[in-house]
């Protein structure tokens, strides 16, 4: 972990200009993608999805369909992509990995006492090293937002910081609850000290609270990691997460990306949808272009 001296000073970041972002998102929503670039940006969309399950009561049976469909998204479809990852709590990650096999879906797993992040440290720790150990391939972390609101910034980086030690060879996914953090200026700070700690990818939402992903907020964190890659050359992932339920909004939110941080950024590598409510409604939009009319939803697994 590094000491205080070595930590940027985040009591002075970019301050946001509200009516500045709300008309550049608004002028990305009226963006109108058809034809061939809607099918090729739905296929990117699907194949950028972290299947999500994370719910108190998770069984076995459930996190195994899930993993299923992740592989099989649509038996008449075959050149139909895979999701990117499946996310899932600790205690089912190892039956996760199981189920996927030897396919190229990874494993996400929650961890630092998701959603509240309200635990000791050595339990967020545990956490992590118990969801590693089980095989997972990513971790998507909460930040302490109580410590952020109260403006203890080198606590919150120190444990970004301890955590991504504890992922080591995962990648770490930083949670941020923007819609906790109030105001865009405190979305932008707490980018900056999610990115200078370690993580990987910054991510909006744990989609458990309202608001969950905007396009606003994901607009200052792709900004955010804009400026952190102009300064230091390194790629920041980013995950919006929570909300996104339509093709048409992915789509607007895949635009937005393109235009913010280049074509680069356009894989499952560096950018994700936490919403698996999407992947119906994309698979539904997919053939609907290809046969001409819409399936019925009762065509396509809830799971």
């Amino acid at each position: 972990m590094m000491n205080n001296k070595e930590i940027p000073d985040f009591r002075f970041t970019p301050t946001i200009d509200k009516v500045g972002v709300e008309e550049r998102v608004a002028r990305i929503q009226t963006k109108s993608i058809k034809g061939e670039s809607k099918v090729q940006g739905m296929k990117m969309i699907l194949n950028m999805i972290d299947l999500t399950t994370l719910e108190g009561k998770d069984t076995p049976g459930k996190v195994k369909q899930m993993c299923y469909k992740a592989q099989h998204l649509h038996s008449q479809y075959p050149d139909c992509p895979t999701v990117a990852a499946v996310c899932v709590y600790p205690s089912m990650v190892k039956i996760a990995k199981d189920a996927l096999g030897n396919s190229n879906i990874k494993v996400a797993s929650v961890s630092t006492a998701f959603p509240s992040g309200q635990a000791p440290m050595e339990v967020k720790l545990m956490d992590t090293r118990f969801a590693v150990e089980q095989g997972a391939d990513e971790v998507d972390m909460v930040i302490s937002r109580g410590k952020f609101l109260a403006g203890d910034y080198n606590f919150v980086y120190d444990e970004i910081a301890a955590i991504k030690d504890a992922c080591g060879p995962a990648r770490l996914k930083v949670i941020l609850e923007t819609g906790e953090l109030v105001t865009l200026d405190n979305v932008r700070k707490a980018s900056e000290i999610a990115m200078h700690a370690g993580a990987d990818f910054i991510k909006t939402s744990t989609g458990k609270i309202q608001p969950a992903a905007t396009m606003q907020v994901t607009y200052v964190m792709l900004m955010a990691i804009k400026d952190f890659h102009a300064r230091t050359g390194k790629m920041i992932g980013m995950k919006p997460a929570g909300g996104i339920s339509t093709s048409k909004l992915a789509l607007h939110y895949l635009w937005m990306v393109k235009e913010t941080l280049g074509d680069e950024w356009l894989s499952n590598e560096w950018f994700r949808f936490g919403a698996s409510s999407l992947a119906n409604d994309v698979l539904m939009q997919l053939m609907k272009s290809k046969e001409g009319v819409y399936q019925s939803s009762d065509y396509f697994s809830i799971d």
